[in-house]
């Protein structure tokens, strides 16, 4: 029974964080059909952007974390209106070459401002405990779920519930149509690939606590948004807050059954399957 309470607590916590860290993925990819291999630069740049504002203005995490908010979004959305929209017209191949490309110079950036020793973000959070019905977990898992649920409900209001949201769906049923109708497009998908960064930067405050992060981190962070995106369903935002927890679940129940070692195999086990039974995800019914 201790161990079945700590899989659900531990594998909710782990979720929450898959999900806010894949949300932005989803967003960018159910929107634009496009997937950002750049998306786990982002998360890691944002940590260390939050790093810096801690060390040289002195702010608290979360505080630094909104510092870093507006410089995340406006990084993205110069770089999709200055390299992406012009290869999104030629083909996805040109895309995903693109971001790959982003994500190699990326690391070079890091590598060069940081160095290469692993690094995470000091608060009392990842130090720190609480008890849940007889268990202790850190206080980082429950901010991870907490997030979740507050920015998958923030990001569906958002798209059904305000005139940026109709002017991006229309502009992701079809863009030449919603071009006809006065919307301007190049915006409105600049604007959307600001929006997964800045999603993703949430993400960043939990991953630096939580982890540690070395330039070299973004793939790993991104193969785990991939797999909760695909097993959601793309462009789905409830899906992905579901696909983070099974998948989070999926992990935990893995280590206490066959052991740490095996987990990541089981993961992906998981999307092969989901990808032979329904290729089109799991909760695509739940798609904003």
């Amino acid at each position: 029974m201790d161990k079945l309470l700590s899989v659900l607590i531990e594998g909710l916590g782990t979720g929450g964080l898959y999900a806010v860290v894949a949300l932005g993925l989803s967003l960018v990819a159910g929107v634009m059909r496009l997937l950002n291999l750049a998306h786990g630069e982002f998360l890691v740049g944002s940590v260390y952007l939050i790093m810096t504002l801690m060390a040289f203005a002195g702010l608290d995490p979360f505080l630094a974390m909104v510092g870093a908010l507006p410089v995340v979004f406006i990084a993205a959305y110069v770089i999709q209106r200055a390299l992406l929209q012009d290869l999104m017209a030629h083909s996805a191949e040109a895309v995903l070459v693109g971001t790959f490309g982003i994500s190699i110079a990326a690391q070079a950036i890091f590598q060069i401002a940081f160095g290469s020793n692993a690094v995470a973000i000091t608060s009392l959070l990842g130090l720190t405990g609480v008890e849940i019905l007889g268990h202790t977990t850190r206080w980082v898992s429950v901010v991870a779920i907490t997030l979740a649920l507050g920015l998958t409900a923030a990001t569906h209001f958002l798209l059904t519930r305000s005139t940026f949201g109709w002017s991006l769906r229309a502009a992701a049923e079809d863009s030449m149509a919603a071009q006809s109708l006065g919307v301007d497009v190049r915006h409105v998908f600049a604007l959307c690939f600001g929006l997964g960064a800045v999603l993703t930067s949430f993400g960043a405050i939990v991953v630096g606590i939580g982890f540690s992060i070395e330039p070299s981190s973004g793939m790993l962070w991104l193969m785990r948004g991939v797999a909760v995106v695909v097993i959601g369903g793309m462009g789905s935002v409830w899906g992905t807050l579901l696909a983070g927890c099974m998948v989070g679940l999926v992990e935990e129940a893995s280590v206490v059954i066959v052991g740490s070692e095996y987990r990541d195999i089981v993961v992906f086990g998981l999307l092969v399957l989901v990808l032979v039974l329904r290729p089109n995800g799991l909760f695509t019914g739940n798609a904003a």
